[in-house]
């Protein structure tokens, strides 16, 4: 075979004033694929060193890690590809020295560019399908079995309001918490929507991420299959406490789980030694906004709540009842120095029992 004939011969014994047909010769080919293997040796090792993905926690996140792998593993095929050719062309078909004219002109050709044409197609047509079965398989969840079943599927009610997030489990009484507790290898329907501004909720370690919006419902299916403690985070701007809006995902084994619920249940519902107040307390994530020292609170965000007792004389109004209404209705009174709108006034909706129990214990100053 004829291999690059002219562009190998001195400059003044090339043809001129004609295309010239080039052909690969075995040497070329085998220069070609080596060049290739080691630009896709040192592409593959730079993807598969680096820890680019968080461990996966969900079955979910293991199938969005296999469709990364497999983009990655076409990207590294076709960077081979491109480098070896031009590292190739670089060394071989450089100007000699003393050579000053143009190169032959090539007007195109018909079989490469349905070649570059047809190839890209098939893989995109590849990543398309490949991406619809794992998306499909990521959505599914075993339709709801008999109520003696609370966990298939598990149903989670996520609500994101500036700046926490609230977990209720409608299958154990509405019970509330504010993390993220969950069995291990059960699958789980979080329903997730938001009472002010658009949240986004994300778990690096589960794979997958969905918007809170107001007035709509976003479903998520997860079925975790790591035990651990991984973070929730917000992934949408949403104000000016947006990098404090965070939480925490428990999986834990499933007679675990089982017997936290029935243990918050019991603290909700007023249990012998236990404080409701403080109960309600942590599952509504006052301590993410408010400082209170009898429950270790520290937040900045919103008012002190050790000062409550000041304020409500400042306000002219008995202690539990400006607690009430500074909950139910947060901009009734906003204490100097900070802006209106920043609590929800989705606290209203809190069970009487519940409610009542959260003023008794902040009136009486955690002592209760």
């Amino acid at each position: 075979m004829q291999a690059f004939r002219a562009a190998s011969l001195p400059p003044a014994n090339r043809p001129r004033g004609r295309v010239v047909s080039f052909a690969v010769r075995r040497g070329s080919i085998v220069q070609l694929v080596a060049i290739g293997v080691a630009c896709g040796a040192g592409a593959a090792a730079v993807a598969l060193l680096i820890p680019w993905l968080p461990h996966s926690a969900s079955r979910q996140a293991g199938r969005i890690d296999f469709v990364f792998w497999f983009v990655t593993g076409i990207c590294i095929a076709i960077f081979a590809l491109v480098a070896s050719v031009i590292i190739y062309s670089i060394f071989k078909f450089r100007a000699q020295p003393g050579e000053d004219e143009d190169g032959p002109p090539i007007h195109g050709n018909t079989k490469l560019e349905v070649v570059w044409t047809a190839v890209p197609a098939v893989l995109v047509t590849a990543i398309s399908i490949v991406s619809a079965i794992v998306l499909a398989k990521n959505d599914h969840l075993p339709h709801a079995s008999a109520a003696s079943d609370p966990l298939s599927p598990l149903v989670v009610n996520v609500t994101a309001q500036q700046f926490e997030w609230s977990f209720k489990y409608p299958a154990f009484g509405n019970l509330a918490s504010a993390r993220l507790e969950l069995p291990i290898g059960a699958p789980v329907k979080l329903q997730i929507t938001s009472v002010d501004v658009t949240h986004s909720f994300w778990v690096p370690e589960f794979g997958q991420k969905q918007d809170a919006v107001p007035g709509s419902v976003n479903t998520l299916a997860i079925t975790p299959d790591r035990m651990g403690s991984y973070p929730v985070i917000c992934t949408e701007l949403c104000g000016l406490g947006h990098a404090l809006m965070r939480s925490r995902a428990d999986v834990m084994a499933k007679d675990k789980f089982l017997s936290w619920a029935k243990s918050q249940q019991k603290k909700l519902g007023g249990g012998s030694g236990s404080s409701p107040g403080l109960a309600v307390f942590k599952a509504q994530a006052c301590s993410s906004c408010h400082t209170f020292v009898p429950a270790g609170a520290t937040a900045k965000i919103g008012p002190d709540l050790d000062k409550l007792p000041a304020e409500a004389q400042r306000a002219g109004k008995p202690l539990e009842q400006f607690i009430h209404d500074s909950i139910v209705n947060p901009n009734a009174y906003v204490e100097p120095g900070y802006p209106k709108n920043v609590m929800p006034s989705i606290f209203a909706q809190l069970p009487k029992d519940q409610l009542d129990a959260l003023v008794k214990y902040l009136a009486a100053g955690g002592k209760q």
